[in-house]
Formats: C-alpha cells, structure tokens, sequence
C-alpha cells in the first residue's frame, strides 16, 4: 500500500473562517475584541461579537427590570462595537456580527461557537478575584477542547 501526500496549497482552505469574542463591556473583553478583529482581519474571517446576557433570577423575583436592564448594555455594547468598526473601515475592511444570548456566559459562548461553527475562541481574562477558586469562563472554554481559546488579558 502507497501512501499518497498532496503537497498542494488549497488556497482558501486554511485559517479560520469564524471567530467568536465574547464581549460584556468590561476592559479585558474589549482588549479581546480588538485583538479578535486584528485575527479576522488578518484571516479573512467573520468575526461573530457576542454578549451574554445574564440572567438574574434574584433580580427578577424582587421585580427589577433585568431584561431592560441587559438590552440597553447590548444596544450600548453593539453601538460601541459599530463606533470601532467604522474608525477602521477606512483601513481594513472587517467583516462581523454581533449576537446575544441570554444565560450565564460559559453555556452562552459554547452555545454561540458551536451555531456559528467557530474555528476559534477568544475571550477576555476574568477581572474577578473569585473565579480563582470557582474557574473563570476562559479557563472553562479552555477544558471543554472544542474549539483553540485565546484568553487576552
């Protein structure tokens, strides 16, 4: 039995097609994002912006309105998004999109890479002292090995 290579370059073939950054508005999501756009960019990806909106349960029953509460960050978060997007059309031109799910974050952004069959993962590094002991959603990406996630921090 021979074994047969293809030495061939496909061109269009290789490299991501899809890139999901999780965005919450916090510094270290928004440092993700440009840098998931430099890779998109530079890939020729779509690059699929997505928020999570939380949902909080105890917020609900004491009557406050959460789901207001988390539309308005989304509408903040896409007009910010669109804001950066447009400074550097004139430069590079960036294909995206932005998506919301509602949940707690992880099963959001593992929900929102595999509808969109990402190829990549990157997320901002946790701000929370906490997530050192309960795992942050990076670090729980990381161990579900589906898709390569880069923590940017």
């Amino acid at each position: 039995m021979t074994e047969q290579r293809s030495d061939r370059f496909e061109r269009g073939t290789d490299g991501p097609k899809v890139i999901v950054t999780g965005v919450d508005g916090s510094d270290s999501s928004l440092r993700a994002a440009a840098y998931a756009s430099g890779l998109a960019r530079r890939q020729g990806a779509l690059l699929a912006v997505v928020y999570v909106q939380p949902v909080l349960a105890a917020g609900a029953a004491l009557g406050a309105p959460v789901a207001d509460t988390t539309e308005e960050i989304a509408e903040g978060l896409v007009a910010q998004i669109r804001e950066a997007m447009d400074r550097i059309r004139a430069i590079h031109d960036i294909r995206w999109e932005f998506h919301t799910f509602r949940g707690d974050p992880y099963t959001g952004l593992v929900k929102a890479a595999d509808d969109l069959r990402a190829d990549a993962v990157v997320v901002g590094a946790s701000e929370q002292a906490g997530h050192r002991f309960i795992g942050s959603v990076a670090v729980r990406l990381v161990k579900a090995g589906r898709w390569p996630v880069t923590v940017v921090p």
